[in-house]
C-alpha cells in the first residue's frame, strides 16, 4: 500500500506558499518610497496593488479548473513560477521607471501567481481535514494574512539598506525559492480518506461525517442563488476592508501621526490580527456554522467603521483597524469551507475560484476608491460612510443566506 502523506505537513506547505504570496498585503509599505522616487500620484501606486488583486481572482476563476486537473504541486509551482517572477520584474520595472511594466509584472505576472498559489492548498487542505474543515483552511489561509507581518518591516529595512528595485530582486527571489520547495510536498488525499481517530470515531458511532447539502459541479453551482450569495457578501467584504490595507501606512502616517516606520510595524500588526482572524473566525465557524458568523462580521464592522469616523484616540483607532482585520481574514479563511457545506467538494477549487472573482472586482474598487476620494477631496473619511452603506446590504445578503441555508437543510431531513 502507498504511504499515505502526513496532513499536518500539507497545512506547513500550504502556510509556506500562503506567507509568500500573502507579501501582497504589505503593499502599502512600498506607496510612499515609490512615490517620492518615482513622483508618482497615490492612484497611480495604488493602480498596481489593485492589478494585482484583479488578477488574483481572475486567474483563480480561469486556473480552477486546472488545480483540479493536474493537482496542487503541479498548479503551486506554476504560482512560484509566475509570482517570483512578478516580483523580480516589479524591480526591473521601478529601475526603468515604467508605471506600465510595474503594472505588468507585479501587477498581472504576481498577481496570476497569487490567485493559482491561492486555490491550490486551500481545496486539497478541505479534502485532507474532513473532520475540521473551518480549521484547516483557516491555518492555511491564516499565513496569508500574517505575511505582511514579517515582509511589511522587512520592505521597510530592505528599501533603506538597498533600495527599492533591489527589494524586489531580494524578496522575488525568496518567495520563489520557499513557494517552490513547499509545492513538492502537496498532494490530494486518497479517495474517501479519513484520518485515523475521527475513522475510528464515526465507525464507533461517537461522531458522524458531515453531509453536504448537495454535491455539484461549478457549472450547477454558479445557477444557484446560493453562489450569488456568497459572491456578493465576499465582493463587500473585501471592498472595505482591502481598501483600509491599500493605504494603511501612509493613512496611519496622516490620521495618527506616526513616523513611516512605525506605520510598516503597524501594518505588521494588521497581518497580525488579519492571520488570527484567518484561524479563529474559521475555527468558530465550525460551531455557530458559517452563516452565523457572517452575519457577526456585517453587524459588527459597520460599527467599527462608523466609530472610526468619529474617534480621536489613537489607542482606539488601532483596535478599530484591528479588528476590522479578523474580519476582513475570517471571512477568507471560512469561504472554503462554506463553499463545501452547501456545494460540497465534487469541484470545489473551481468553484472556490469563481468566488474569488469578487475579489477580483472589489481589489480594484477599494482601493481604486479610497485613492480617488483622498487625491480629489484630501480625507479618507468620505469614503468610510460608502463602506458603512455596503456593510447594510451584505447584511441583508448573509440573512437571506442562512434563511436559505435553513431551508435547505429542512428538505435534506424530510
Amino acid at each position: 500500500m502507498t504511504k499515505v502523506k502526513n496532513r499536518w505537513l500539507m497545512v506547513v506547505s500550504a502556510m509556506a506558499i500562503h506567507m509568500c504570496i500573502g507579501s501582497v498585503y504589505a503593499w502599502s509599505v512600498y506607496v510612499n518610497p515609490i512615490q517620492s522616487a518615482m513622483q508618482w500620484s497615490l492612484t497611480d501606486v495604488t493602480i498596481t496593488f489593485s492589478v494585482a488583486i484583479f488578477f488574483l481572482g481572475l486567474s483563480a476563476a480561469l486556473m480552477g479548473k486546472f488545480v483540479e486537473a493536474k493537482g496542487p504541486r503541479v498548479a503551486a509551482t506554476l504560482a512560484a513560477i509566475l509570482f517570483g517572477l512578478g516580483t523580480v520584474g516589479a524591480g526591473f520595472a521601478i529601475h526603468l521607471e515604467s508605471k506600465v511594466l510595474l503594472y505588468l509584472t507585479y501587477g498581472l505576472l504576481g498577481g496570476a501567481g497569487l490567485g493559482i498559489g491561492y486555490i491550490s492548498p486551500v481545496s486539497m487542505l478541505v479534502k485532507w481535514f474532513p473532520d475540521r474543515r473551518g480549521m484547516a483552511t483557516g491555518l492555511a489561509i491564516m499565513g496569508f494574512g500574517f505575511a505582511s507581518a514579517i515582509s511589511g518591516p522587512a520592505i521597510k529595512i530592505l528599501i533603506d539598506s538597498v533600495g527599492i528595485s533591489a527589494t524586489f530582486y531580494t524578496l522575488g527571489s525568496i518567495y520563489f525559492i520557499i513557494m517552490f520547495s513547499a509545492a513538492q510536498y502537496l498532494q490530494n488525499p486518497p479517495e474517501g480518506y479519513m484520518p485515523e481517530g475521527f475513522k475510528e470515531a464515526v465507525a464507533s458511532g461517537k461522531k458522524t461525517i458531515k453531509q453536504d447539502l448537495v454535491n455539484i459541479t461549478r457549472k450547477e453551482a454558479i445557477s444557484t442563488a446560493r453562489f450569488y450569495g456568497l459572491w456578493i457578501m465576499l465582493f463587500i467584504n473585501v471592498t472595505c476592508g482591502i481598501a483600509i490595507i491599500s493605504v494603511a501606512s501612509p493613512l496611519l502616517q496622516e490620521v495618527i501621526g506616526i513616523s513611516a516606520l512605525a506605520a510598516a510595524s503597524a501594518v505588521g500588526f494588521m497581518g497580525i490580527f488579519n492571520g488570527a482572524g484567518r484561524i479563529a473566525w474559521a475555527s468558530i465557524s465550525d460551531y455557530l456554522s458559517r452563516p452565523v458568523v457572517f452575519i457577526i462580521f456585517f453587524v459588527t464592522q459597520i460599527i467599527a467603521f462608523y466609530l472610526l469616523t468619529t474617534i480621536t484616540s489613537i489607542l482606539l483607532f488601532q483596535v478599530l483597524l484591528y479588528y476590522i482585520m479578523t474580519c476582513y481574514g475570517g471571512a477568507f479563511a471560512s469561504i472554503p469551507a462554506y463553499i463545501g457545506d452547501i456545494f460540497g467538494t465534487k469541484e470545489l477549487g473551481a468553484i472556490h475560484g469563481y468566488i474569488l472573482t469578487a475579489w477580483a472586482l472589489a481589489g480594484l474598487a477599494g482601493p481604486i476608491i479610497i485613492a480617488y476620494v483622498k487625491d480629489s477631496t484630501g480625507s479618507y473619511t468620505g469614503t468610510l460612510y460608502v463602506f458603512i452603506g455596503l456593510f447594510f446590504v451584505a447584511l441583508l445578503a448573509s440573512l437571506l443566506m442562512l434563511k436559505n441555508v435553513k431551508s435547505m437543510q429542512k428538505r435534506q431531513l424530510a
